[in-house]
């Protein structure tokens, strides 16, 4: 299981609440996408940066999102190029499931994966 971490500085015209709307929007679009298990939508304080730790089935299936029509849509919108640094999940402590330890998602769906 792949973390990516993408991060991407904001125009002075979008902070924290426009993120907020817009990330509320866009979200469910998200479940549809091939290899994704989950995305925590994230934005700075002070509404300076912005962006999102996804968590994908493989390193593949991440970087086909990212190279595809995301990308453009990220550079049109905010005028930069996101940051994009990538993770091996070697383990997950979640409160809302109850369950931590080892990741093995060879098998699972989607859901059951985010999960554990």
């Amino acid at each position: 299981m792949i973390t990516a971490i993408v991060l991407y500085d904001l125009p002075p015209s979008i902070g924290l609440e426009e993120c907020r709307a817009h990330f509320t929007k866009i979200a469910p679009d998200f479940m549809r996408l091939s290899g994704f298990l989950r995305k925590q939508f994230i934005c700075s304080v002070d509404g300076r940066v912005a962006g999102g730790v996804y968590m994908w089935k493989d390193r593949a299936s991440a970087e086909r999102f990212y190279t595809g029509p995301w990308r453009a849509g990220i550079i049109e919108r905010y005028g930069n190029v996101p940051r994009i640094e990538y993770f091996e999940t070697v383990a997950l402590a979640d409160v809302a499931s109850g369950y931590a330890g080892v990741l093995n998602v060879s098998d699972a769906t989607p859901a059951e994966a985010a999960v554990h």
